[in-house]
């Protein structure tokens, strides 16, 4: 299923913020950074790439939706899908 930059905004926003605040875990490792600090900026990470993620899913999902409302096949089968999700959980 091809992507397009324009729909996955958000997705792509949320990944540019994890893609920074993961160089900033890096260092607060590298500088012995307090623990409780360095955790909370990798939870941080975790959930904005948790979030890109089921955004990713939910653009999808209406792709599917709406080729099938236009009597089209879907991009993606809807166990595919449904299996890519999953993996997220």
């Amino acid at each position: 299923m091809e992507m397009d930059a324009t729909v996955l905004a958000d997705a792509l926003t949320r990944l540019k913020r994890a893609h920074g605040q993961l160089g900033g875990v890096i260092s607060m490792v590298e500088n012995g950074e307090d623990c409780e600090k360095v955790l909370t900026q990798l939870a941080a990470v975790s959930k904005a790439l948790d979030r890109a993620g089921f955004k990713i899913i939910s653009t999808g999902l209406e792709q599917c939706n709406s080729a099938r409302e236009r009597g089209e096949e879907p991009p993606i089968s809807r166990e595919r899908l449904e299996k890519l999700f999953l993996s997220l959980s």
